[in-house]
């Protein structure tokens, strides 16, 4: 973080399915919130087919941790059954006005590690089904941020979506940053980084190398986090 200027970072562990690991990872969170609390805020993070993702959610958010993510799922995308697993979840955090941070992906493509057979009519009924949870996307949402373009329903849809760049550079051409921006706004943008799989620095070169305003960039890498996470 201090080779690469960055004052605070976002941390999460592993959507694991064995409740040991996600507890053991959540805990190492939580300890290392403590350790720095002005340096790192900490999300909670378990498989979104646990059973005990509410109780889990509760003991996190209470011992200081800012809300829940990146809940990902590897073999299937947000059918039905996966929205209505995570309702209570979505209740508790739309009470507490916690973030939800969600794994996303294009359904088009090249293959990848972590790509999943993911639909963005999932994502998107999953979003207007918890309009009161202010919820992030990660990796662009999987390009859902594009239909913002349309004239009806879309844009009350994104009233509380934001947008990571999570492995942007993996993915997309460096003028997805200024499509976006045009699309739904510099204020629903959010620095991700996926670090350790890229550093930040990359990402900072990518904003760079476009025609976004110092201003834009500002917000994009911490600004809008700050809003979001009531820093």
């Amino acid at each position: 973080m201090d080779e690469s200027g960055i004052d605070r970072s976002v941390i999460f562990g592993f959507p694991w399915n064995r409740q040991d690991y996600y507890q053991a990872h959540n805990d190492y969170i939580i300890e290392s919130v403590k350790r720095y609390p002005e340096r790192i805020t900490g999300f909670c993070c378990f498989s979104p087919f646990s059973e005990k993702g509410l109780e889990e959610t509760k003991r996190c958010l209470d011992s200081g941790l800012s809300g829940v993510g990146e809940l990902a799922l590897y073999d299937s995308g947000y059918s039905l059954e996966v929205q209505e697993r995570l309702g209570e979840i979505m209740e508790l955090c739309a009470r507490l006005d916690m973030p939800v941070l969600l794994h996303t992906n294009e359904s088009v493509g090249h293959a990848y590690p972590g790509k999943t057979p993911m639909q963005l009519s999932e994502i998107y009924q999953f979003i207007k089904r918890y309009p009161f949870n202010r919820i992030v996307l990660a990796h662009w949402g999987g390009g859902l941020f594009f239909y913002g373009l349309m004239k009806k329903e879309v844009d009350k849809a994104f009233r509380n979506v934001w947008f990571d760049t999570a492995a942007s550079p993996y993915l997309y051409k460096p003028e997805v940053y200024q499509v976006a921006v045009d699309i739904v706004g510099p204020d629903k943008i959010l620095f991700g980084s996926d670090y350790p799989l890229l550093s930040q620095e990359r990402y900072f070169q990518e904003m760079r190398s476009t025609a976004l305003s110092e201003e834009t960039i500002r917000k994009i890498t911490g600004e809008n986090a700050a809003v979001l996470l009531r820093l």
